[in-house]
């Protein structure tokens, strides 16, 4: 039997009842946690209490990452550049 699947989105926001505007993907543990523009900004809460520094976008259409502790935005090989970043 598969273990069950993770909810999709933002499991502070879940707990409180809120949405959120984007999701990000913790590259070091794979937490998932909403962006600096959602009323949670989880994603970023992540980073200061784990340390971990990278997050991926999940938001479709999206192919980048950032890196908090650096404030440097990541574009994978092949990516495009043509969508403003939002943390």
């Amino acid at each position: 039997m598969a273990p069950p699947a993770r909810p999709v989105g933002c499991a502070d926001c879940l707990s409180r009842g809120w949405s959120w505007v984007r999701l990000r993907r913790c590259v070091t543990c794979g937490a998932v946690g909403c962006c600096d523009s959602s009323r949670g900004a989880h994603a970023y809460d992540h980073h200061l209490t784990s340390g971990h520094p990278v997050v991926l976008s999940l938001a479709p259409g999206e192919d980048w990452a950032w890196c908090f502790a650096d404030e440097v935005f990541l574009v994978r090989s092949g990516g495009s550049r043509s969508r403003t970043p939002r943390r």
